[in-house]
């Protein structure tokens, strides 16, 4: 009797019993949705469609502090493909932010000035759809796109410049000078309206896709299979950070949420002690931390996710489907199985769209 009420058994039982917990509960069937039903559910809660034209548009991204306008928006377009922002003269903002293929890069880590990688092995965020964040930066350090432009073209392992010399470089150009004078009434070229001339662009970098297109009215505009896992996404709770027209990015959330006794079991009856070194489910790989080092990060953008593999702030995860997995163990606490996986990613694939042509 004592045997089995030893302290190290009486742990053993536990943890058991803890770990089979949801295997011995019974799993609540999914609420089924009619699509109208579906649609009210989402509209309900801010998952609203992308502007589909420009008046439109300004009601939705235009900045007091930095009023929008077609030929603003020009001059940033211009700006955003320009290398000259660069010290070497070959890395452009559109460099790290490919349009055509999901924003962003597609590398795990940021690759800059002279090939120097980004020394916390971070991922490039999407440009897409960054506008309608309430913050920019995995550790959302800027608070809005005007701020984040300035960003890179400083950083020492990105493009290299500081605000002296870009102001140099583009006052030396009689067409920039030209353009500048023109829209901000200045006789020469400022750091802070290239950042503001940039970020009127980055304003109108949205999509649209097949989520919008069912939210707005059409059932056909996506699956069966995607309207479970749209399903799934609102009452399994990813709903509660992933939310807005963006479907992220308005706020910050601690990441990993939840940890899991049985990845420690082996350290109790192992001889071969292991210590659990990494914070995150994957490889801690640059040692980030969050914002303050507290685990915390900006909530990313899921529109386009199909396209901006790969995953996680250090992009140690390749696929979308093990992105999910982790996500629904460790943020929700409620691991999808193999179907819901699937379902999930169906709805994910939705949300690629096209950028509109403001």
């Amino acid at each position: 009797m004592n045997k089995i009420l030893h302290p190290i058994a009486i742990t053993f039982y536990v943890v058991i019993l803890i770990i089979s917990l949801p295997y011995i509960l019974p799993e609540k069937e999914l609420k089924v949705f009619s699509d109208d039903e579906l649609r009210e559910v989402a509209l309900e809660r801010d998952m609203a469609s992308i502007p589909s034209n420009y008046e439109a548009l300004l009601k939705v991204v235009d900045n007091p502090e930095n009023p929008m306008s077609r030929e603003k928006i020009a001059l940033g377009k211009k700006l955003f493909f320009d290398t000259v922002l660069s010290q070497d003269k070959s890395i452009s903002c559109a460099s790290c932010h490919n349009l055509e293929e999901g924003g962003d890069d597609d590398i795990s880590t940021a690759i800059g000035y002279l090939g120097q990688e980004n020394p916390f092995h971070l991922n490039s965020p999407t440009v897409l759809n960054a506008a309608l964040a309430k913050s920019q930066f995995w550790n959302a350090s800027a608070k809005d796109v005007e701020e984040q432009a300035g960003g890179p073209i400083q950083a020492p392992f990105e493009m290299h410049m500081t605000p002296k010399e870009v102001e140099q470089r583009l006052n030396d150009s009689s067409e920039y000078v030209t353009k500048f004078k023109t829209l901000f009434s200045e006789d020469k070229v400022t750091f802070e309206n290239v950042r503001k001339a940039i970020g009127a662009y980055e304003r109108t970098l949205l999509t649209r896709g097949a989520y919008d297109t069912f939210l707005e009215g059409d059932n056909d505009a996506i699956s069966q299979q995607a309207k479970r896992g749209m399903t799934l996404f609102i009452t399994k709770g990813c709903k509660g950070c992933h939310t807005g027209m963006s479907v992220g990015g308005q706020s910050i959330q601690r990441f990993p949420l939840r940890s899991y006794i049985a990845e420690y079991i082996g350290l109790l009856f192992s001889s071969n002690i292991e210590i659990k070194e990494s914070p995150f489910p994957f490889e801690n790989k640059g040692g980030f931390l969050g914002k303050d080092d507290s685990l915390k990060f900006r909530v990313p953008i899921l529109r386009n996710i199909s396209k901006t593999a790969p995953y996680f702030h250090n992009g140690s995860v390749k696929e979308l489907e093990e992105a999910v997995r982790i996500m629904s163990k460790y943020q929700i606490g409620d691991e999808f199985s193999p179907e819901e996986i699937e379902d999930m990613v169906a709805f994910l694939k939705t949300l690629d769209g096209e950028l509109v042509e403001y």
